[in-house]
């Protein structure tokens, strides 16, 4: 079955929502798309409805015939999703697919040349991918606790040695026996020998490949970091180019990036950059998707990502997608 709701000034087509690809057996409990609504800057939020803890997985097409999976997620009972890359199609269908078991993991989706990334938000700088099997953490802090369910670390990246970005236990307690882990000097030299033994310096400027996936240390600095004690990374999976900038204001080597696919960009006072620097920045490298991630602030509040969103712009081609890390 297909709805029709609206057309968006710059889509050709009317965009709707396919419900559909339910299971008969559980269709009472399935999450259901129940509204569709034009938001800010002609984005689409999707409304839905379910029983809290289905999964379901939410794909994306311009034409009805070739879709790309969007998002993964369980539901909380009733979900809403802003899309806010419909602007840049000239139409864009929704449709809803349940997923059973209990072994899903949830987060956003990039399609590559094999196979999809699923990104999955932790906490603050923290966050999971997984790709073709493989398992890369990010930062991996907080606790064995905050990576429940999700399977050991095939490859773990450490910016730099702040407690908010490297915690040796933690990172004990979440590699595999075969784990590559990947780090600039200054946090190898502050690791236990049972860490040590599974670590790779790289300092800025260098790379690797390391299952499958190129690794590229890029610097990140600032008047609290000093430069070449941390580094940001640029990861080569599948084609695509994914950046995570670290602790770091935007500095000269970061606006010459190009081709990044997905940045994750810091943002917080007064440890890295502040909103209207980060816009700046993103606006000259233009990444075709960034996270705002790292943007609680010293006080505990957060930076104001809504007018982060507005500073960016359209005209720059960048998908801002907020989600939850904290």
């Amino acid at each position: 079955m297909t709805i029709p709701f609206f057309s968006p000034p710059n889509c050709a087509l009317a965009c709707v929502c396919v419900l559909g690809f339910i299971r008969a057996a559980a269709a009472q409990e399935a999450p259901q798309f129940t509204g569709i609504e034009a938001v800010s800057n002609n984005e689409i939020r999707l409304k839905l409805s379910g029983t809290r803890g289905a999964n379901y997985r939410i794909e994306t097409s311009t034409d009805l015939s070739e879709w790309t999976a969007w998002i993964t997620q369980a539901s909380v009972g009733a979900d809403q999703h802003t899309d806010a890359s419909a602007t840049l199609f000239h139409s864009r269908f929704y449709r809803l697919i349940p997923l059973d078991g209990s072994d899903v993991f949830t987060g956003d989706h990039l399609a590559t040349d094999s196979g999809d990334i699923v990104f999955h938000p932790i906490n603050h700088a923290s966050f999971v991918m997984r790709w073709n099997g493989k398992w890369i953490y990010n930062d991996p802090v907080g606790g064995s606790g905050l990576y429940r369910g999700i399977p050991p670390a095939d490859l773990i990246l450490v910016s730099h040695s702040h407690g908010d970005h490297y915690d040796a236990s933690t990172l004990s307690s979440i590699k595999s026996a075969d784990a590559v882990l990947i780090a600039p000097q200054s946090v190898v030299n502050s690791m236990p020998a049972s860490l040590k033994s599974s670590s790779t310096t790289l300092a800025n400027g260098e790379s690797i490949d390391v299952i499958g996936i190129k690794v590229e240390a890029v610097p990140a600095y600032n008047s609290r970091h000093s430069k070449g004690s941390g580094n940001g990374y640029v990861l080569n999976i599948g084609g695509k180019r994914i950046y995570m900038s670290g602790d770091t204001e935007d500095v000269a080597e970061m606006r010459a990036l190009k081709d990044i696919d997905v940045a994750f960009l810091c943002m917080n006072i007064p440890f890295t950059m502040n909103i209207t620097d980060a816009a700046s920045a993103v606006r000259e490298f233009r990444p075709r998707i960034v996270y705002p991630y790292h943007y609680r602030n010293q006080d505990s509040t957060f930076a104001n990502l809504e007018s982060f969103k507005d500073l960016v712009g359209g005209e720059a081609g960048t998908e801002v997608r907020m989600r939850k890390w904290y």
